[in-house]
């Protein structure tokens, strides 16, 4: 073998060994959003067990709070209309916005107790609050654990090349389950 054929063999060599790991890296990169992608729709859906949990128990507390409370109409409705929305929500962001509205109506029935002290005494109002409690801080953490998945996508998403591959594999960015405007500042107890 001459010299020349040795020099193209091995040049040849080299550029197909960086062509296939530049090949398998692309399709790494691929799968690697693709599994960011699902990440994030897990977690949603451990966020939506959560959610529905709540809106499961919400009826009862509802039914509970009426006996004291009848004509106290305006925050029974906004509390079936929030409801009603979030089933009927298709997106993330939808469900999200939904489950903001509902939790505005829903300590707005938890703040009744204060003008009803019978009802603080009402050992079914207690239990459903204590469930509900449990549920509010499982959600929160959900919330977190998603709102993490999200950051990592949406920072590979807006980087380079994990925007090249996001666009080939059709992933977008995700939307953040934040807190609803009005809860981002403390409240101020006074007595």
């Amino acid at each position: 073998m001459s010299k020349g054929l040795k020099a193209a063999l091995i040049i040849g060599g080299i550029a197909l060994f960086f062509g296939a790991w530049i090949v398998f890296w692309g399709f790494s990169q691929y799968n690697r959003v693709i599994g960011m992608d699902e990440g994030v729709k897990a977690q949603w859906a451990q966020v939506e067990n959560q959610l529905k949990r709540r809106y499961d128990l919400i009826p009862n507390l509802v039914e509970t709070v009426k006996g004291f409370a009848a004509h106290e109409e305006g925050i029974f409705t906004a509390i079936a209309e929030a409801r009603t929305k979030y089933f009927a929500a298709q997106s993330v962001g939808d469900k999200v916005a939904a489950s903001r509205g509902l939790e505005g109506a829903l300590s707005r029935l938890l703040m009744l107790q204060e003008n009803y002290p019978q009802l603080k005494a009402n050992e079914n109002f207690l239990k459903l609050q204590d469930s509900l409690e449990g549920t509010e801080n499982r959600i929160a953490v959900e919330r977190m654990r998603y709102n993490e998945s999200v950051k990592g996508l949406n920072a590979y998403v807006r980087g380079f090349p994990g925007s090249i591959f996001a666009g080939i594999a059709g992933v977008q960015q995700a939307v953040y389950y934040d807190l609803p405007s009005g809860q981002e500042e403390t409240p101020q107890v006074k007595f």
